[in-house]
């Protein structure tokens, strides 16, 4: 089991930057790739962001690269999401994920966070 705890999110105008961060328990969150996802229309959640167990790999959707970075420090258990230049449909609930390998976090993580409430208004 690897807990999720998302915090950060907000309302923030149109243009505006938030900073989500995913607080894990547990001494094996080192060792596993982390993403974060959002729900899309006619999916569950899609991906938006992940990184390797290292941080040394990333990958985007297309739809934020340029404008989102996904950092983490595993000496404080901790991946963070810099959203920058938002825009209204960036509004989601974002969800943080972890799993074994950066493939498997970007299309079937294991485990979940609960969510925290993105809002941007135009």
């Amino acid at each position: 089991q690897v807990p999720l705890v998302e915090s950060g999110g907000g309302l923030v105008q149109a243009g505006g930057s938030l900073r989500l961060s995913c607080a894990a328990s547990g001494r094996t969150f080192s060792t596993y790739a982390m993403g974060w996802f959002r729900p899309a229309p006619g999916k569950e959640r899609e991906f938006v962001a992940a990184s390797s167990w290292s941080g040394g790999t990333t990958d985007y959707a297309d739809s934020v690269k340029g404008r989102f970075t996904i950092s983490r420090d595993n000496a404080k258990n901790t991946v963070s999401l810099q959203m920058n230049g938002l825009k209204p449909e960036d509004t989601a609930v974002y969800y943080c994920a972890a799993a074994q390998h950066l493939a498997l976090v970007t299309a079937a993580p294991e485990y979940w966070g609960q969510g925290t409430q993105v809002t941007v208004s135009s």
